[in-house]
């Protein structure tokens, strides 16, 4: 089984509230926000934009997520390397993470109990 594109770009910032409006001032419309600094942005039908407040002495990233459309069944071809098989998430979903052959790393992101 394959992914069915992207699901999510994840953004780690050091100002929520800065990030938040900058993406908003690009179009982006606030889904909804949390008690601790991240919230979830949407802008028409792509991919969702999360972003959450970090640490000033962390470097922010950036991440991508593919979006798998169930844990059941899918076996990734031999030649992507698993880090890390499909765990439950604290927010919700199952997540695996992948190795590109440039060592970049990718998320693939599943529905919780598929």
């Amino acid at each position: 089984m394959a992914t069915e594109g992207i699901e999510a770009v994840f953004l780690e910032t050091h100002n929520w509230g800065k990030s938040a409006r900058f993406f908003q001032a690009l179009g982006f419309e606030l889904d909804f926000e949390t008690d601790h600094n991240s919230g979830q942005l949407r802008n028409g039908d792509g991919p969702y934009l999360f972003i959450a407040e970090i640490p000033a002495d962390r470097e922010p990233r950036t991440s991508i997520v593919l979006k798998a459309p169930t844990v059941e069944g899918f076996q990734p071809d031999p030649a992507v390397e698993v880090v890390t098989p499909f765990e439950d998430t604290h927010y919700g979903t199952r997540e695996m993470t992948v190795r590109d052959p440039d060592g970049r790393l990718w998320n693939i992101q599943a529905p919780a109990g598929s």
